[in-house]
């Protein structure tokens, strides 16, 4: 097996990137909290002490863990990765024409470690002015004359908590995602960074599915076009039999499904997608808060939203570059199918525990979100008693974290992990 690639939800994790919470966070406020796509502002401090007690159950298990402000330091080692990502992350677009050269020039001054924290954690009006060497800045840029000392530059990217969705690796290559909130856009190119500069994974050679590597960057790759067709890890799962299932979302496109299919298909990546059709919803923003595996023939589920569910298989049509989109009779049908159970009774669903007010409760905190660290062994969150309980009387073993800070951006383990290297 190479160095990096995923070729299941339950086999042996061995290797996984997350981001320990950092500055983006300390500058989650009420008044921005909604924006930045989350419920509450955190106790960042508790926050870190239960991302480490997290990261301790995962090396505790041998389970390589790389933490995404150290690669991406390591990486802006490299002036080209600096040079990469200051002309991405900064535009007109971003920061406004006249504030580009000067902004570009602040971020050219740092130290690889300060800019990847500036980077993931944002820039203010104050910041750029004592890093810009331009005292004229206020004169010459509507954007700095209209703003306060506290007001951001370049925006805090709290949700990089949740490295599932920026990239995805689907069994030898890896996705970097468009993703559909414009206030999550500049995750992806920090991972961008990381894929194309960190000596680990440049001398791998990484296949990318998204966006295509033979093409210019700019044109397939446009953040000013994010929104139109996106996709995020979280609704995506790589399940064996060279299958991947994708939900179609609040932040999955039916068009970026069709893309990355196509993608898959041309390069032997993939030989089925199963799309599954969820509603538009943020308690239900991805496929994996409602449903993830737990062993080799068990899922948990929410039933109140995975019963009924619409899903489509998509395999290759009979031309090059087209699809044959074939309806399901049942989500939980075809997911059985897939990974090579003879019926859907054979599939062991486990749903959120408690009665029909405690799993709304639940599923509200995380209790399907579970990430699998081999077949039968899971993380998840203490405080979801009922399904905690539900999941052991299964035969699953539950490694328990507390969740009462880092979950409050609706995301558990599975969404906590970027998983680089899993077994069959």
């Amino acid at each position: 097996m190479t160095g990096f690639g995923v070729h299941s939800e339950v086999g042996r994790l061995r290797k996984v990137l997350v981001h320990r919470p950092d500055l983006a966070l300390r500058r989650l406020t009420p008044s921005n909290r909604g924006e930045l796509l989350f419920d509450d502002v955190l106790w960042v401090e508790r926050a870190q002490q239960e991302h480490d007690q997290f990261v301790a159950e995962l090396r505790a298990r041998d389970i390589e863990v790389f933490l995404l402000h150290d690669l991406l330091t390591e990486a802006l080692a490299s002036p080209e990765a600096r040079e990469w990502v200051i002309g991405h992350t900064v535009s007109p677009y971003t920061v406004g024409p006249a504030m580009v050269d000067a902004v570009r020039e602040a971020l050219a001054g740092m130290d690889p470690k300060t800019l990847a924290t500036h980077l993931t954690g944002g820039v203010t009006r104050a910041e750029l002015m004592r890093f810009a060497d331009d005292d004229r800045l206020a004169a010459r840029s509507l954007a700095v004359a209209t703003t306060v000392g506290s007001s951001f530059i370049l925006p805090p990217l709290p949700n990089h908590l949740f490295t599932r969705d920026t990239s995805c690796w689907i069994y030898e290559g890896v996705s970097l995602n468009p993703m559909y909130w414009p206030s999550r856009q500049l995750e992806t190119v920090n991972l961008g960074t990381v894929y194309r500069f960190h000596p680990m994974f440049r001398q791998e050679k990484i296949n990318f599915w998204f966006p295509d590597a033979g093409r210019d960057e700019h044109d397939e790759f446009d953040t000013q076009s994010f929104g139109r067709s996106s996709i995020e890890g979280g609704d995506v799962m790589p399940v064996g039999n060279r299958t991947v299932l994708i939900g179609i979302s609040e932040r999955t496109t039916p068009q970026m499904v069709e893309i990355l299919a196509q993608r898959l298909f041309a390069r032997g990546g993939a030989e089925r997608i199963i799309a599954v059709q969820l509603e538009r919803k943020r308690q239900f923003m991805h496929l994996d808060v409602v449903f993830t595996f737990m062993d080799r023939d068990t899922v948990t589920v929410y039933p109140k939203v995975i019963d009924g569910t619409t899903a489509y298989s998509i395999r290759p049509g009979d031309k090059a570059g087209t699809l044959d989109v074939t309806a399901e009779d049942s989500f939980l049908g075809a997911v059985a199918h897939a990974i090579g159970l003879s019926h859907e009774k054979d599939l062991r669903v486990i749903t959120t525990g408690g009665d029909e007010a405690q799993q709304e409760r639940e599923q509200w905190d995380c209790a399907n979100n579970v990430v699998a660290l081999s077949p039968g062994v899971v993380v998840a969150y203490s405080k979801n008693v009922y399904s905690n309980r539900r999941y052991r009387e299964a035969g699953i073993e539950v490694v328990e974290i507390d969740g009462f800070e880092i979950g409050k951006g609706r995301g558990g383990g599975h969404c906590m992990t970027c998983p680089l290297l899993r077994d069959a």
